[in-house]
């Protein structure tokens, strides 16, 4: 299984459209637009050929050829600027074969190379272990709960904060 992390062009807008539309959203976040539109996809492409390596780095996820995801590391502001913070997704499809925790280990290498941070946070909804168990094997350490922390939907989950620190990557 060939994984490979890619910047995102024009010619990937319909896959990047049909991934983001076929996505599980259960523990994502509410930042990613429903249902994606064109327009969303050619914001969004747009918005990485203008920041990719300056404010953050985000990459579409290809396994043998074939678009299966999305990932980035997004620095932070102000007093957070040496922070960032990592998110993921990946089609169903493609869940539980370790090309999550290999992608998660590939960005977090660049983006330690490319942009002037010294950490990078990794969350996830309590009930999402697996999402835990990514950022465990890609080297992210524990670091708290907070409790009550996120409102998706009519659910409220806990909060699991993880950190992974470039001196120990």
């Amino acid at each position: 299984m060939k994984i490979e992390l890619r910047i995102p062009t024009m010619e990937d807008k319909d896959g990047l459209k049909a991934v983001c539309n076929a996505v599980d959203r259960k523990y994502l976040s509410d930042r990613l637009p429903y249902p994606y539109s064109d327009e969303d996809a050619e914001w969004w492409i747009n918005m990485v050929s203008e920041n990719d390596g300056r404010t953050g780095v985000w990459r579409l996820i290809f396994v043998d050829g074939k678009l299966a995801g999305n990932i980035s590391v997004e620095q932070g502001q102000g007093v957070y600027n040496k922070d960032s913070e990592i998110g993921y997704f990946l089609l169903t499809d493609y869940w539980s074969k370790g090309i999550m925790t290999q992608a998660v280990k590939e960005i977090c290498r660049i983006a330690f190379e490319k942009l002037d941070i010294i950490r990078i946070t990794g969350v996830y909804y309590e009930p999402n272990a697996a999402s835990g168990r990514v950022l465990e094997k890609a080297g992210f350490e524990y670091e708290g709960t907070r409790k009550k922390g996120v409102a998706k939907g009519d659910r409220i989950y806990d909060l699991c904060m993880t950190g992974l620190l470039k001196e120990t990557v």
